[in-house]
């Protein structure tokens, strides 16, 4: 039959699209179903176009600092609607590619809003509005509304900005990341609520264009994931930048007025102070599109927000399976496109085990750069591991000497007993391209033995990572 499928995947984002080409790689006649933009929330409106607006950022960065490597850049600024413009052409021409795949993988493409509407069954209407990039409209061939048919049901619908009572995004003065990534001009001043990778990413881009920035996190510590250790270095940068950051405080209303915003802000103490704004960022995380699919209705299980699968991507439902933010956190985009594979081949009776969440690595683009993978110490401490951690400065680092970036830290946590490493967190320039040796080294159960005897290569910034291992075994050479 035309409308029948081995396997149907409801949304296109890295988590659904990524499924679908390993399942047409393993044999299964597959569709995708989406209603606004292949690639999902991460290629359109997140991890793609967010760093290509702090690319912009980082370029001008250098130009105002041109003489510290004996440039000269007298004459330079930036035109915030070119920047904007980059960075949507970036995630158009990545989003036309997820089309391309597609076809190249003989992967269908239904475009419309879908339902469940029992094991087995798919009905897809017309989609509630247009696709959100004009330039992407659906790709040719794409099937549309109708009822389809498949043996297996994957839901991977991501998620969407979490909205806090009486602070309701107006996409004017109070935005979510949709509206902080493509201003219409650059506001002079700005309150980001919330010190998690998304509210310090755009704390970090607004500041560097030269807004004025406050950062508001209710936790004690901003970057609440992070370790300790990094997240004070990270703020002490971030107010040597002249971000100002208010931590132990909550926005507790927000008032608007032809200017902008006022942010009444209480902390722990009981203190309270307004802060004036022309735009609020709210960035307090995000919750799963579990509604409207027909979930509820099948008896999916459901808790805090997002659907209980048990690691493989099955739910309490046979037939029924979700991946991705959907699915629970850490909602990130590589552990959605690393859960699809995962589902995909648990329905083909491959040999499969869940993810291991310790092992998937956190990155921040601000500036300095911040990525960890595994526990923190205080975390690895608390499992009741003997510990031995090892640090490392950027400012012993030949290479960081010559990119003019001495700041930062490499950290290792190694279990005292065994020398499996328990984690490593790391702060300063293009950490995220380093984090993955580690995240290597985990997965390969690697001791600080063989870490110790691995050749790191000189110049490069990842001869710090091997110096961290080494100073948590008393061997460090340069420091």
């Amino acid at each position: 039959m035309a409308n029948s499928y081995d396997i149907i995947i409801i949304g296109g984002g890295p988590g659904g699209y990524v499924a679908a080409i390993r399942a047409a790689q393993l044999g299964f006649k597959t569709a995708v179903v989406e209603r606004e933009h292949m690639g999902g929330i991460c290629l359109n409106w997140g991890c793609i176009p967010t760093k290509a607006l702090l690319r912009s950022a980082e370029v001008f960065h250098y130009m105002e600092h041109a003489k510290d490597y004996g440039l000269t850049a007298d004459k330079f600024g930036f035109d915030i609607g070119a920047v904007v413009q980059r960075s949507r052409g970036v995630s158009g021409r990545l989003s036309g590619g997820i089309g391309m795949l597609m076809k190249k993988n003989k992967v269908d493409i239904i475009w419309g809003e879908a339902t469940i509407a029992k094991v087995g069954e798919v009905k897809v209407s017309d989609p509630k509005k247009p696709a959100v990039q004009p330039q992407n409209p659906p790709p040719k061939g794409t099937l549309g509304a109708g009822t389809y048919q498949a043996k297996h049901i994957i839901v991977a619908t991501g998620a969407r900005p979490r909205v806090l009572p009486g602070i309701e995004p107006d996409g004017e003065k109070i935005w979510t990341y949709f509206e902080a990534m493509k201003p219409a001009a650059m506001p002079k001043s700005l309150v980001v609520m919330g010190s998690g990778a998304i509210g310090i990413e755009f704390a970090s881009f607004y500041r560097t264009m030269g807004a004025e920035v406050t950062v508001i996190e209710l936790l004690p510590q901003i970057l609440p994931v992070e370790d300790a250790e990094i997240a004070k270095l990270a703020r002490k940068r971030f107010e040597k930048q002249g971000i100002k950051i208010l931590t132990g405080a909550k926005v507790a209303k927000v008032e608007k007025n032809a200017s902008g915003i006022v942010a009444h802000v209480e902390d722990e103490q009981g203190g309270k102070q307004a802060i004036a704004a022309e735009k609020l960022i709210s960035a307090v995380g995000v919750v799963g599109n579990i509604e409207g699919i027909g979930l509820e209705a099948l008896g999916v299980k459901i808790e805090r927000g997002v659907v209980v699968t048990d690691g493989l991507g099955r739910t309490s439902v046979p037939g029924i399976y979700a991946i991705g933010d959907v699915a629970g956190p850490p909602m990130l985009a590589h552990k959605a496109e690393h859960e699809g594979v995962i589902c995909v081949e648990t329905i083909k009776g491959l040999h499969t085990h869940p993810m291991e969440k310790t092992k998937i690595p956190g990155c921040t683009y601000c500036n300095p750069q911040i990525a960890s993978v595994g526990l923190t110490e205080a975390k690895a401490k608390e499992a009741g591991y003997e510990l031995k951690v090892g640090r490392f400065p950027f400012v012993g680092n030949g290479k960081a000497i010559a990119l003019g970036e001495p700041d930062g830290l490499v950290k290792v946590i190694f279990d005292a007993k065994t020398g499996k490493l328990l984690g490593a967190h790391m702060i300063g320039a293009e950490v995220t391209e380093l984090i993955q040796g580690y995240v290597v080294a985990m997965n390969l159960e690697t001791t600080e033995e063989e870490l110790m005897h691995t050749v790191f290569p000189h110049p490069t910034l990842s001869e710090m990572m091997h110096e961290a291992v080494l100073d948590a075994y008393g061997r460090v050479i340069h420091v």
